[in-house]
Protein backbone atom coordinates (compact mmCIF):
# COMPACT_ATOMS: atom_id res chain seq x y z
CA UNK A 1 0.00 0.00 0.00
CA UNK A 2 1.23 3.57 -1.29
CA UNK A 3 -1.35 5.00 1.40
CA UNK A 4 -2.89 4.65 4.67
CA UNK A 5 -6.62 4.33 4.40
CA UNK A 6 -8.02 7.75 5.32
CA UNK A 7 -11.41 6.60 6.99
CA UNK A 8 -11.91 7.54 10.29
CA UNK A 9 -11.31 5.01 13.23
CA UNK A 10 -13.44 6.01 15.46
CA UNK A 11 -16.76 7.09 14.99
CA UNK A 12 -18.25 11.09 15.63
CA UNK A 13 -21.66 12.35 15.90
CA UNK A 14 -19.85 15.61 14.43
CA UNK A 15 -17.25 15.31 11.16
CA UNK A 16 -14.66 18.38 12.33
CA UNK A 17 -12.00 19.11 9.78
CA UNK A 18 -9.00 18.89 12.19
CA UNK A 19 -5.60 19.97 10.52
CA UNK A 20 -2.59 20.32 13.15
CA UNK A 21 -0.46 23.34 10.36
CA UNK A 22 -3.82 25.41 10.95
CA UNK A 23 -2.59 26.48 14.26
CA UNK A 24 0.70 27.78 12.42
CA UNK A 25 -1.98 29.97 10.21
CA UNK A 26 -3.94 31.16 13.10
CA UNK A 27 -0.29 32.35 14.71
CA UNK A 28 0.35 34.11 11.74
CA UNK A 29 -2.30 36.10 11.76
CA UNK A 30 -2.30 37.21 15.57
CA UNK A 31 1.23 37.43 15.60
CA UNK A 32 2.45 38.00 12.07
CA UNK A 33 6.36 39.70 12.77
CA UNK A 34 7.27 37.61 15.89
CA UNK A 35 9.82 35.21 15.97
CA UNK A 36 8.79 31.66 14.96
CA UNK A 37 12.52 29.95 14.58
CA UNK A 38 15.27 31.05 15.59
CA UNK A 39 18.46 28.99 14.37
CA UNK A 40 22.77 29.73 14.87
CA UNK A 41 24.52 30.44 11.80
CA UNK A 42 27.95 31.68 12.76
CA UNK A 43 30.19 33.75 14.91
CA UNK A 44 31.93 36.98 14.51
CA UNK A 45 35.42 37.43 15.30
CA UNK A 46 34.95 38.05 19.13
CA UNK A 47 33.31 34.68 19.30
CA UNK A 48 29.60 36.27 19.83
CA UNK A 49 27.35 33.65 18.45
CA UNK A 50 25.02 35.64 15.57
CA UNK A 51 21.81 33.80 14.76
CA UNK A 52 18.79 34.26 12.03
CA UNK A 53 15.24 33.39 12.30
CA UNK A 54 11.91 33.54 10.20
CA UNK A 55 8.76 34.82 11.44
CA UNK A 56 5.12 33.42 11.51
CA UNK A 57 4.19 35.21 8.95
CA UNK A 58 7.53 34.18 6.89
CA UNK A 59 6.84 30.15 8.32
CA UNK A 60 3.28 30.33 6.80
CA UNK A 61 4.08 31.17 3.60
CA UNK A 62 7.46 29.33 3.39
CA UNK A 63 5.22 26.27 4.13
CA UNK A 64 2.14 27.61 1.78
CA UNK A 65 5.19 27.42 -0.94
CA UNK A 66 6.62 24.09 -0.09
CA UNK A 67 3.11 22.78 0.06
CA UNK A 68 2.68 23.85 -3.78
CA UNK A 69 5.78 22.55 -4.93
CA UNK A 70 5.29 18.89 -3.36
CA UNK A 71 1.63 18.83 -4.40
CA UNK A 72 2.88 19.63 -8.10
CA UNK A 73 6.21 16.77 -7.30
CA UNK A 74 3.33 13.95 -7.03
CA UNK A 75 3.16 13.90 -3.24
CA UNK A 76 -0.56 13.65 -1.73
CA UNK A 77 -2.59 12.84 0.86
CA UNK A 78 -2.28 9.76 2.44
CA UNK A 79 1.37 9.72 1.71
CA UNK A 80 3.71 8.25 3.65
CA UNK A 81 6.80 10.04 3.91
CA UNK A 82 9.85 9.62 5.65
CA UNK A 83 11.68 12.37 7.24
CA UNK A 84 15.58 12.60 7.66
CA UNK A 85 16.26 16.14 8.39
CA UNK A 86 17.92 17.79 10.92
CA UNK A 87 17.03 20.72 13.47
CA UNK A 88 16.24 23.86 11.58
CA UNK A 89 14.00 26.16 9.76
CA UNK A 90 13.68 23.42 6.76
CA UNK A 91 12.36 20.71 9.26
CA UNK A 92 9.90 23.04 10.78
CA UNK A 93 8.76 23.80 6.91
CA UNK A 94 8.86 20.60 5.29
CA UNK A 95 6.88 18.67 8.24
CA UNK A 96 4.19 21.49 8.52
CA UNK A 97 4.12 21.14 4.73
CA UNK A 98 3.22 17.58 4.45
CA UNK A 99 0.50 18.35 7.34
CA UNK A 100 -0.72 20.86 5.08
CA UNK A 101 -0.60 18.81 2.35
CA UNK A 102 -2.23 15.97 4.06
CA UNK A 103 0.79 13.76 3.69
CA UNK A 104 1.85 11.17 6.58
CA UNK A 105 5.21 12.08 8.18
CA UNK A 106 7.18 8.86 9.54
CA UNK A 107 9.36 9.86 11.90
CA UNK A 108 12.12 7.41 13.39
CA UNK A 109 14.34 8.04 16.16
CA UNK A 110 18.15 7.88 14.74
CA UNK A 111 19.09 7.27 18.18
CA UNK A 112 17.84 3.43 17.60
CA UNK A 113 20.99 2.86 15.32
CA UNK A 114 21.27 2.10 11.72
CA UNK A 115 19.37 -1.59 11.94
CA UNK A 116 17.05 0.04 14.13
CA UNK A 117 15.85 2.82 11.84
CA UNK A 118 16.09 0.29 8.17
CA UNK A 119 13.87 -2.08 9.96
CA UNK A 120 11.19 0.88 10.82
CA UNK A 121 11.34 2.70 7.64
CA UNK A 122 11.09 -0.70 5.77
CA UNK A 123 7.72 -1.73 8.45
CA UNK A 124 5.78 2.10 7.02
CA UNK A 125 6.29 1.59 3.33
CA UNK A 126 7.01 4.69 2.74
CA UNK A 127 6.05 6.32 -0.55
CA UNK A 128 8.60 9.44 0.03
CA UNK A 129 11.46 9.90 1.17
CA UNK A 130 12.37 13.64 2.39
CA UNK A 131 16.27 13.69 3.68
CA UNK A 132 19.71 15.40 3.49
CA UNK A 133 22.54 14.17 1.79
CA UNK A 134 24.08 11.38 4.44
CA UNK A 135 20.17 10.08 4.55
CA UNK A 136 20.31 9.55 0.62
CA UNK A 137 22.90 7.63 0.90
CA UNK A 138 22.13 5.50 3.37
CA UNK A 139 19.24 4.71 0.78
CA UNK A 140 21.72 3.69 -1.79
CA UNK A 141 23.83 1.51 0.42
CA UNK A 142 20.95 -0.48 1.76
CA UNK A 143 18.69 -0.08 -1.24
CA UNK A 144 16.34 -3.50 -0.09
CA UNK A 145 14.58 -1.02 2.49
CA UNK A 146 13.38 1.38 0.57
CA UNK A 147 11.92 -0.29 -3.08
CA UNK A 148 8.63 1.24 -1.60
CA UNK A 149 10.04 4.97 -2.37
CA UNK A 150 8.90 6.67 -5.42
CA UNK A 151 9.92 10.38 -4.45
CA UNK A 152 12.88 11.69 -3.38
CA UNK A 153 13.71 14.64 -2.47
CA UNK A 154 17.28 16.13 -1.28
CA UNK A 155 17.77 18.97 1.30
CA UNK A 156 20.56 20.77 1.02
CA UNK A 157 23.38 19.22 -1.84
CA UNK A 158 22.04 16.51 -3.96
CA UNK A 159 24.77 14.32 -5.91
CA UNK A 160 24.43 11.43 -8.11
CA UNK A 161 20.58 9.98 -6.94
CA UNK A 162 18.66 12.21 -8.62
CA UNK A 163 15.16 13.20 -7.46
CA UNK A 164 14.06 16.77 -6.44
CA UNK A 165 15.69 19.49 -4.50
CA UNK A 166 14.14 20.95 -1.76
CA UNK A 167 14.49 24.43 -2.73
CA UNK A 168 12.76 24.50 -6.37
CA UNK A 169 10.04 22.71 -4.61
CA UNK A 170 9.57 26.15 -2.97
CA UNK A 171 6.96 27.59 -5.68
CA UNK A 172 6.57 31.29 -5.69
CA UNK A 173 4.93 34.05 -5.94
CA UNK A 174 3.82 32.45 -2.41
CA UNK A 175 -0.15 32.11 -2.98
CA UNK A 176 -2.43 30.55 0.32
CA UNK A 177 -2.21 27.02 -0.23
CA UNK A 178 -5.94 25.09 0.35
CA UNK A 179 -5.07 23.27 3.80
CA UNK A 180 -6.57 19.62 3.03
CA UNK A 181 -9.59 18.67 5.15
CA UNK A 182 -8.53 15.90 7.25
CA UNK A 183 -10.93 15.23 9.89
CA UNK A 184 -10.12 14.44 13.57
CA UNK A 185 -9.13 10.82 13.22
CA UNK A 186 -7.64 11.08 9.99
CA UNK A 187 -3.73 9.60 10.16
CA UNK A 188 -1.19 12.82 10.81
CA UNK A 189 1.82 10.72 11.12
CA UNK A 190 3.61 7.57 12.19
CA UNK A 191 5.91 8.29 15.25
CA UNK A 192 8.09 5.18 15.80
CA UNK A 193 9.41 4.17 19.52
CA UNK A 194 12.78 4.14 20.22
CA UNK A 195 13.22 0.17 20.69
CA UNK A 196 14.53 0.68 24.38
CA UNK A 197 11.92 -0.82 26.16
CA UNK A 198 11.17 -3.53 23.42
CA UNK A 199 10.89 -3.78 19.41
CA UNK A 200 10.60 -0.09 17.87
CA UNK A 201 6.87 0.14 16.95
CA UNK A 202 5.10 2.60 14.60
CA UNK A 203 2.76 4.64 16.59
CA UNK A 204 -0.20 5.66 14.48
CA UNK A 205 -1.03 9.80 15.15
CA UNK A 206 -4.10 11.37 14.11
CA UNK A 207 -4.82 15.27 14.01
CA UNK A 208 -6.94 14.63 16.80
CA UNK A 209 -4.05 13.37 18.61
CA UNK A 210 -1.63 15.94 18.05
CA UNK A 211 -4.40 18.57 18.39
CA UNK A 212 -4.99 16.90 22.29
CA UNK A 213 -1.84 16.71 22.84
CA UNK A 214 -0.96 21.17 22.16
CA UNK A 215 -3.94 21.49 24.07
CA UNK A 216 -3.53 19.85 27.17
CA UNK A 217 0.74 20.77 26.89
CA UNK A 218 -0.41 25.13 26.76
CA UNK A 219 -2.99 24.33 29.99
CA UNK A 220 -0.87 22.04 32.24
CA UNK A 221 2.20 24.14 31.81
CA UNK A 222 0.17 27.62 31.36
CA UNK A 223 2.06 28.30 28.61
CA UNK A 224 1.87 31.93 27.16
CA UNK A 225 2.44 33.16 23.96
CA UNK A 226 4.52 35.43 24.33
CA UNK A 227 7.31 32.70 25.63
CA UNK A 228 10.50 31.23 24.17
CA UNK A 229 11.07 27.68 24.33
CA UNK A 230 14.65 25.76 23.73
CA UNK A 231 13.80 22.23 22.79
CA UNK A 232 16.74 20.29 22.55
CA UNK A 233 14.67 17.15 20.99
CA UNK A 234 13.36 18.00 17.16
CA UNK A 235 10.05 16.53 17.26
CA UNK A 236 8.97 18.38 20.62
CA UNK A 237 10.05 21.47 18.84
CA UNK A 238 7.16 21.15 16.25
CA UNK A 239 4.48 22.36 19.03
CA UNK A 240 6.20 25.65 19.09
CA UNK A 241 4.34 27.21 16.44
CA UNK A 242 1.39 25.79 17.06
CA UNK A 243 1.59 27.14 21.11
CA UNK A 244 2.92 30.24 19.48
CA UNK A 245 6.28 30.15 21.24
CA UNK A 246 9.45 31.09 19.02
CA UNK A 247 11.50 28.06 19.18
CA UNK A 248 15.68 28.86 19.56
CA UNK A 249 17.29 25.75 18.09
CA UNK A 250 20.45 24.71 20.14
CA UNK A 251 23.89 23.90 18.07
CA UNK A 252 23.97 20.47 19.38
CA UNK A 253 23.89 16.74 18.12
CA UNK A 254 20.27 15.99 19.14
CA UNK A 255 21.02 11.94 18.99
CA UNK A 256 23.86 12.27 21.93
CA UNK A 257 22.13 14.70 24.60
CA UNK A 258 24.74 13.04 27.16
CA UNK A 259 27.77 14.61 25.51
CA UNK A 260 26.48 18.00 24.77
CA UNK A 261 28.41 20.83 24.81
CA UNK A 262 26.68 22.83 28.25
CA UNK A 263 27.77 26.15 26.41
CA UNK A 264 25.60 25.64 23.90
CA UNK A 265 22.48 25.19 25.98
CA UNK A 266 23.52 28.21 28.57
CA UNK A 267 24.45 30.46 25.74
CA UNK A 268 21.32 30.69 23.61
CA UNK A 269 19.34 30.85 26.93
CA UNK A 270 20.92 33.76 27.82
CA UNK A 271 21.04 35.13 24.54
CA UNK A 272 17.42 35.30 24.51
CA UNK A 273 15.89 35.03 27.42
CA UNK A 274 14.17 31.63 26.73
CA UNK A 275 11.15 31.19 29.33
CA UNK A 276 10.76 27.42 28.69
CA UNK A 277 13.49 24.20 28.01
CA UNK A 278 12.95 20.85 26.99
CA UNK A 279 15.73 18.50 28.02
CA UNK A 280 16.48 14.76 28.36
CA UNK A 281 17.98 13.92 32.29
CA UNK A 282 20.98 13.15 30.28
CA UNK A 283 21.30 16.54 29.63
CA UNK A 284 19.79 17.86 32.42
CA UNK A 285 22.67 15.84 34.26
CA UNK A 286 25.20 17.54 32.10
CA UNK A 287 24.31 21.27 32.04
CA UNK A 288 23.74 20.93 35.54
CA UNK A 289 26.75 19.57 36.81
CA UNK A 290 28.45 22.68 34.72
CA UNK A 291 26.34 25.12 35.84
CA UNK A 292 26.64 24.47 39.39
CA UNK A 293 30.39 24.24 39.34
CA UNK A 294 30.83 27.52 37.47
CA UNK A 295 27.90 29.29 39.74
CA UNK A 296 25.81 29.81 36.62
CA UNK A 297 21.97 31.33 36.59
CA UNK A 298 19.64 31.30 34.28
CA UNK A 299 16.81 33.72 35.47
CA UNK A 300 14.96 33.78 32.38
CA UNK A 301 13.73 30.05 32.40
CA UNK A 302 9.82 30.12 33.83
CA UNK A 303 9.97 26.24 33.68
CA UNK A 304 12.27 23.24 32.84
CA UNK A 305 10.33 20.04 31.36
CA UNK A 306 12.38 16.89 31.62
CA UNK A 307 10.97 13.62 30.27
CA UNK A 308 11.88 9.88 28.36
CA UNK A 309 13.62 8.77 31.44
CA UNK A 310 13.50 8.44 35.38
CA UNK A 311 15.02 11.53 36.79
CA UNK A 312 16.41 11.17 39.62
CA UNK A 313 15.72 13.63 42.57
CA UNK A 314 19.68 14.86 42.68
CA UNK A 315 19.38 15.66 39.49
CA UNK A 316 16.74 18.10 39.51
CA UNK A 317 17.96 19.28 42.80
CA UNK A 318 21.32 20.08 41.17
CA UNK A 319 20.04 21.82 37.85
CA UNK A 320 17.91 24.01 40.71
CA UNK A 321 20.69 25.88 41.91
CA UNK A 322 20.50 27.24 38.24
CA UNK A 323 16.80 28.46 38.77
CA UNK A 324 14.64 30.82 40.35
CA UNK A 325 13.65 29.32 43.54
CA UNK A 326 9.55 29.87 42.04
CA UNK A 327 10.85 28.35 39.01
CA UNK A 328 10.08 24.31 38.87
CA UNK A 329 11.49 21.26 36.82
CA UNK A 330 8.50 19.36 35.27
CA UNK A 331 9.14 15.77 35.06
CA UNK A 332 5.67 14.35 33.17
CA UNK A 333 4.97 10.81 32.40
CA UNK A 334 4.00 8.84 29.34
CA UNK A 335 5.08 7.09 26.15
CA UNK A 336 5.27 7.47 22.19
CA UNK A 337 1.75 6.46 22.33
CA UNK A 338 0.16 8.83 24.86
CA UNK A 339 2.10 11.66 26.02
CA UNK A 340 1.60 13.91 28.55
CA UNK A 341 -0.63 11.88 30.82
CA UNK A 342 0.80 12.49 34.13
CA UNK A 343 3.10 15.08 35.86
CA UNK A 344 4.87 16.37 39.03
CA UNK A 345 7.08 19.25 39.49
CA UNK A 346 10.25 19.73 41.41
CA UNK A 347 8.94 21.42 44.66
CA UNK A 348 6.70 18.26 45.43
CA UNK A 349 9.76 15.78 44.23
CA UNK A 350 12.30 17.42 46.61
CA UNK A 351 10.13 18.56 49.64
CA UNK A 352 8.13 15.46 49.86
CA UNK A 353 8.58 11.89 47.81
CA UNK A 354 12.29 12.13 47.31
CA UNK A 355 12.80 10.57 50.29
CA UNK A 356 10.46 8.08 50.60
CA UNK A 357 11.70 6.88 46.53
CA UNK A 358 15.14 6.26 48.10
CA UNK A 359 13.50 3.85 50.87
CA UNK A 360 12.32 1.88 47.70
CA UNK A 361 8.50 3.08 47.41
CA UNK A 362 9.01 3.57 43.81
CA UNK A 363 9.33 7.22 41.27
CA UNK A 364 6.42 9.26 42.47
CA UNK A 365 5.22 10.63 39.06
CA UNK A 366 2.52 13.09 40.05
CA UNK A 367 -0.98 13.10 39.07
CA UNK A 368 -3.21 13.04 35.67
CA UNK A 369 -3.23 15.91 33.63
CA UNK A 370 -7.28 17.43 33.73
CA UNK A 371 -8.74 15.38 31.31
CA UNK A 372 -6.68 12.11 31.14
CA UNK A 373 -8.13 9.01 33.07
CA UNK A 374 -5.33 6.71 34.86
CA UNK A 375 -6.06 3.72 36.67
CA UNK A 376 -3.81 0.60 37.83
CA UNK A 377 -5.17 -2.98 36.94
CA UNK A 378 -4.28 -6.84 37.75
CA UNK A 379 -0.91 -7.68 36.41
CA UNK A 380 -0.95 -9.61 33.68
CA UNK A 381 1.24 -10.46 30.17
CA UNK A 382 -2.03 -11.59 28.34
CA UNK A 383 -4.26 -9.43 26.17
CA UNK A 384 -7.40 -7.83 27.75
CA UNK A 385 -10.09 -6.91 25.45
CA UNK A 386 -12.75 -5.84 27.01
CA UNK A 387 -12.94 -3.81 30.51
CA UNK A 388 -14.49 -4.48 33.49
CA UNK A 389 -14.08 -2.97 37.03
CA UNK A 390 -12.64 -6.35 38.41
CA UNK A 391 -9.54 -5.73 36.67
CA UNK A 392 -8.74 -2.60 38.95
CA UNK A 393 -6.33 -3.63 41.91
CA UNK A 394 -6.99 -2.01 45.28
CA UNK A 395 -5.29 1.20 46.12
CA UNK A 396 -1.80 0.73 46.94
CA UNK A 397 -1.38 -2.73 45.17
CA UNK A 398 1.30 -2.38 42.23
CA UNK A 399 -0.55 -3.21 39.08
CA UNK A 400 -0.30 -1.87 35.55
CA UNK A 401 -0.66 1.50 34.58
CA UNK A 402 -3.83 1.96 31.89
CA UNK A 403 -4.78 5.57 30.46
CA UNK A 404 -8.01 7.27 28.55
CA UNK A 405 -8.13 10.64 26.83
CA UNK A 406 -8.10 12.38 23.35
CA UNK A 407 -3.84 12.62 23.13
CA UNK A 408 -4.27 8.51 23.80
CA UNK A 409 -2.84 6.51 20.04
CA UNK A 410 -5.64 3.78 19.03
CA UNK A 411 -2.98 1.73 17.26
CA UNK A 412 0.58 0.52 15.65
CA UNK A 413 0.87 0.76 12.31
CA UNK A 414 0.84 -2.69 11.04
CA UNK A 415 0.87 -4.62 13.82
CA UNK A 416 -2.53 -5.90 14.71
CA UNK A 417 -0.93 -8.21 17.44
CA UNK A 418 0.77 -5.57 19.44
CA UNK A 419 -2.23 -3.34 18.99
CA UNK A 420 -4.37 -6.36 20.85
CA UNK A 421 -1.83 -6.36 23.52
CA UNK A 422 -1.71 -2.75 24.49
CA UNK A 423 -5.72 -1.60 24.48
CA UNK A 424 -8.72 -2.44 26.10
CA UNK A 425 -12.19 -1.59 24.47
CA UNK A 426 -14.34 0.32 27.04
CA UNK A 427 -17.68 0.39 25.23
CA UNK A 428 -16.73 3.13 22.23
CA UNK A 429 -13.36 4.05 24.16
CA UNK A 430 -10.64 2.35 25.10
CA UNK A 431 -7.63 2.20 27.52
CA UNK A 432 -4.01 2.07 26.55
CA UNK A 433 -1.42 -0.59 28.32
CA UNK A 434 1.73 1.52 29.34
CA UNK A 435 3.80 -1.44 30.15
CA UNK A 436 4.80 0.18 33.50
CA UNK A 437 4.10 -0.63 37.17
CA UNK A 438 3.49 1.11 40.06
CA UNK A 439 0.94 1.82 42.99
CA UNK A 440 -1.82 4.66 43.59
CA UNK A 441 -1.31 6.87 47.34
CA UNK A 442 -4.24 8.56 48.96
CA UNK A 443 -3.62 11.78 47.72
CA UNK A 444 -3.97 10.14 43.80
CA UNK A 445 -0.67 10.54 42.94
CA UNK A 446 0.76 7.28 40.95
CA UNK A 447 4.46 5.92 42.08
CA UNK A 448 6.32 4.18 39.10
CA UNK A 449 7.95 1.19 40.16
CA UNK A 450 9.35 -0.32 36.87
CA UNK A 451 8.31 -1.58 33.40
CA UNK A 452 6.16 -4.56 33.48
CA UNK A 453 8.82 -7.11 31.64
CA UNK A 454 11.55 -6.14 34.32
CA UNK A 455 9.81 -7.49 37.50
CA UNK A 456 11.44 -10.28 38.55
CA UNK A 457 9.14 -13.64 39.65
CA UNK A 458 10.68 -15.97 42.47
CA UNK A 459 9.74 -18.30 44.43
CA UNK A 460 9.36 -16.57 47.29
CA UNK A 461 7.88 -13.70 45.77
CA UNK A 462 7.63 -10.97 42.99
CA UNK A 463 10.68 -7.77 42.88
CA UNK A 464 10.40 -4.54 40.78
CA UNK A 465 13.39 -2.88 39.21
CA UNK A 466 12.66 0.35 41.02
CA UNK A 467 11.85 0.17 44.26
CA UNK A 468 15.12 -2.60 44.36
CA UNK A 469 17.08 -0.59 42.62
CA UNK A 470 16.59 2.47 45.00
CA UNK A 471 17.92 0.32 48.32
CA UNK A 472 21.43 -0.28 46.35
CA UNK A 473 21.44 3.21 44.85
CA UNK A 474 21.41 5.09 48.53
CA UNK A 475 25.36 3.33 48.98
CA UNK A 476 27.76 6.07 47.94
CA UNK A 477 30.16 4.10 45.95
CA UNK A 478 27.28 2.62 43.44
CA UNK A 479 26.01 5.46 40.82
CA UNK A 480 23.48 3.20 39.37
CA UNK A 481 22.08 -0.35 39.69
CA UNK A 482 20.05 -3.24 37.55
CA UNK A 483 18.08 -5.83 38.73
CA UNK A 484 17.55 -8.84 36.43
CA UNK A 485 15.67 -12.12 36.65
CA UNK A 486 18.02 -15.25 35.88
CA UNK A 487 16.03 -18.57 34.55
CA UNK A 488 12.17 -18.79 34.25
CA UNK A 489 9.15 -17.20 36.03
CA UNK A 490 7.98 -18.19 38.59
CA UNK A 491 11.45 -19.22 39.48
CA UNK A 492 13.75 -16.97 38.47
CA UNK A 493 16.88 -16.01 40.71
CA UNK A 494 17.22 -12.61 41.27
CA UNK A 495 20.50 -11.05 40.64
CA UNK A 496 21.99 -7.07 41.38
CA UNK A 497 24.33 -5.78 38.92
CA UNK A 498 26.03 -2.63 40.11
CA UNK A 499 27.79 0.36 38.38
CA UNK A 500 30.05 2.06 40.91
CA UNK A 501 30.37 5.83 40.94
CA UNK A 502 32.59 7.47 37.64
CA UNK A 503 36.01 8.04 39.56
CA UNK A 504 35.40 5.11 41.97
CA UNK A 505 38.71 2.53 41.90
CA UNK A 506 36.88 -0.57 42.23
CA UNK A 507 38.51 -1.41 44.74
CA UNK A 508 37.52 -3.81 47.90
CA UNK A 509 34.66 -5.42 45.87
CA UNK A 510 34.69 -8.54 48.51
CA UNK A 511 33.56 -5.69 51.54
CA UNK A 512 31.54 -3.24 49.55
CA UNK A 513 29.37 -6.59 48.27
CA UNK A 514 29.02 -7.49 52.41
CA UNK A 515 27.53 -3.77 52.99
CA UNK A 516 25.28 -3.86 50.06
CA UNK A 517 23.72 -7.71 50.64
CA UNK A 518 23.36 -6.48 54.19
CA UNK A 519 21.25 -3.43 52.84
CA UNK A 520 19.45 -6.08 51.24
CA UNK A 521 18.53 -8.20 54.17
CA UNK A 522 17.21 -5.17 56.19
CA UNK A 523 14.82 -4.04 54.09
CA UNK A 524 11.53 -6.33 52.56
CA UNK A 525 11.65 -5.06 49.27
CA UNK A 526 15.31 -6.45 48.57
CA UNK A 527 15.83 -9.00 51.43
CA UNK A 528 15.86 -12.14 48.90
CA UNK A 529 18.61 -10.88 46.78
CA UNK A 530 21.85 -13.05 47.50
CA UNK A 531 23.87 -12.19 44.43
CA UNK A 532 25.64 -8.80 43.45
CA UNK A 533 27.67 -8.57 40.44
CA UNK A 534 29.60 -5.46 39.00
CA UNK A 535 30.14 -4.04 35.46
CA UNK A 536 31.83 -1.38 34.71
CA UNK A 537 29.19 0.47 32.37
CA UNK A 538 25.50 -0.75 32.16
CA UNK A 539 24.33 -0.50 28.44
CA UNK A 540 21.66 2.52 28.57
CA UNK A 541 19.73 3.73 25.59
CA UNK A 542 21.45 6.34 23.19
CA UNK A 543 18.73 8.97 23.20
CA UNK A 544 18.29 9.42 26.79
CA UNK A 545 21.64 7.73 28.73
CA UNK A 546 19.33 6.61 31.34
CA UNK A 547 17.37 3.72 30.30
CA UNK A 548 18.80 0.47 31.50
CA UNK A 549 18.81 -2.42 29.03
CA UNK A 550 18.15 -5.26 31.62
CA UNK A 551 17.66 -7.46 28.98
CA UNK A 552 21.42 -7.28 28.04
CA UNK A 553 22.37 -7.69 31.44
CA UNK A 554 20.67 -10.32 32.08
CA UNK A 555 22.19 -12.15 28.99
CA UNK A 556 25.69 -11.27 30.44
CA UNK A 557 24.78 -12.01 33.90
CA UNK A 558 24.28 -15.72 33.10
CA UNK A 559 27.53 -16.76 32.01
CA UNK A 560 28.49 -14.84 35.73
CA UNK A 561 26.64 -16.62 38.36
CA UNK A 562 26.35 -20.49 39.37
CA UNK A 563 23.24 -22.31 39.02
Amino acid sequence: MDKIDQQPVDTYSEETVVNISTLLNQKSKIHPYKRAVVYPVTRDNNGHRAYAHLTFLQLEKQTDMLATGMTLAGISRGDKTVLMVRPGPDFFTITFALFRVGAIPVIVDPGMGINGMLRCLQESEPRVFIGMAKAHLLRKIFPKYFKSIQTYVTVGRRWFWGGHKLHQLRVSPWKPFQTADTLRDDVAAILFTTGSTGPAKGVVYTHGNFEAQIRHIRNHFQIMPEEVDLPTFPLFALFDPALGMTAVIPDMDPTKPAMVNPESIIEPILDHGVTNMFASPALLNRVGRYGKFHNIKLPSLKRVVSAGAPVHPSNIEQFSTMLNEDTEIHTPYGATEAVPVISIGSHEILSGTRQLSEQGYGNCIGRPLEGIEVRLIKVTDEPISEWNDELETPQGDIGEIIVKGDLVTREYYNRPESTELAKIMDGDDFWHRMGDLGWLDKNGRVWFCGRKDHRVITENGTLYSIPCEAIFNNHPRVMRSALVGLGTPPSQKPVIVIELEENDPGKDKETLTHELLTMARENPLAEIIDTVLFKKKLPVDIRHNSKIFREKIAEWAEGKVEK
